[in-house]
């Protein structure tokens, strides 16, 4: 219970789709387990379906035996399959977490399809420039020097400049290697991942951009929950997981007791003030009409739309600006 497997995404969503398919069938959920874990694919998810096997034939419901995997299933996931157990409708709850995972798998293929080209640009800039200082620049010194001639200033400067990172490099080397590893092992603490959290919201373009994202992801997670009957306090309590930047999470958490107490959903939510208003108020839209569910959903697609208007402006905005460096340092 206390080990956690990381399973792909792609083995994750195959099997949570022939899982729906064969309880629609009408087959018991203990045999479908057998059938999936002797026919899958990927070794770690077999051996993790074999121990939820032996955890359903003990007595356990499928929601406990998955639940005690530790971090291997998402807690929105075990969440929604113990909805489905109250309902009597898994196969229906499992089919809209399906197209919940593809929603959030497909917005991470375009992020990282966005930002490929950038990141190459990036390591090209960064191997040219080592070149540059270590190789090439140093070739032309002797000449220079040679000559006998006074040199412009910019000529000087970069001489020396290669000079100094040639003759510093043995200790130079190990001492940004340090510095990363120290601010790596920083941001990997609790106080350090808030700060930087907080200091991505302010960049321009990229801070609007993580905003949106948090948005639709939190939107999609509420939605898949108060689909399969879950209450808004126990559904947003769970979402909650799914916003990932901690400075946002901080905000955003005084909501959860405002909400138990009997307060607006939308007055709660629109007091972490982040929230962008548009989406503030097509909720209480949603909230005043009884349609919470389906104007969460439409937020969700808005803004994913959105995102990818965001990704597009900071591609185009970054791809220039490395080329523009490049040229400017050769």
């Amino acid at each position: 219970g206390s080990r956690s497997v990381k399973i792909k995404l792609d083995d994750f969503l195959l099997f949570n789709q022939q899982l729906a398919a064969l309880i629609h069938a009408g087959l018991p959920v203990l045999q479908s387990i057998q059938m999936l874990g002797q026919r899958s694919p990927n070794p770690k998810l077999r051996l993790v379906l074999q121990d939820v096997e032996v955890r359903i034939k003990s007595g356990s419901a499928l929601s406990e035996a998955l639940s005690a995997q530790g971090d291997t299933f998402p807690r929105i996931y075990t969440a929604s399959i113990l909805a489905g157990e109250r309902s009597g409708n898994l196969d229906d709850v499992l089919r809209r977490y399906v197209e919940y995972t593809k929603a959030i798998a497909q917005l991470r293929r375009k992020i990282r399809g966005a930002l490929t080209y950038p990141v190459i640009l990036l390591g090209a800039a960064v191997i040219l420039i080592g070149v540059l200082t270590t190789f090439v620049i140093p070739q032309f010194t002797t000449l220079y020097e040679n000559m006998g001639a006074e040199l412009p200033g910019i000529t000087t400067f970069v001489v020396g400049f290669s000079s100094a990172i040639r003759e510093n490099f043995f200790w130079l080397a190990p001492s940004i290697g340090g510095l990363a590893f120290g601010l790596t092992s920083w941001r990997r603490t609790e106080g350090g991942r808030r700060t930087m959290d907080r200091w991505i919201l302010k960049l321009p373009i990229i801070g609007d951009l993580i905003r949106q994202m948090t948005t639709a992801q939190l939107s999609r997670s509420l939605a898949t929950l108060l689909a399969g009957g879950i209450t808004l306090v126990e559904s947003f309590q769970i979402a909650l997981a799914s916003v990932s930047n901690r400075e946002l999470l901080r905000t955003t958490e005084p909501a959860l007791p405002k909400i138990r107490e009997g307060k607006p959903f939308t007055e709660s939510l629109d007091a972490a003030g982040w929230v962008p208003p548009l989406a503030i108020d097509m909720i209480g839209v949603g909230e005043r009409s009884g349609s919470l569910r389906e104007m969460l959903d439409e937020v969700a697609g808005f803004y994913d739309a959105e995102t990818e208007v965001k990704l597009g402006q900071l591609t185009t905005f970054i791809e220039p600006a490395i080329l523009i460096t490049m040229g400017g340092v050769v």
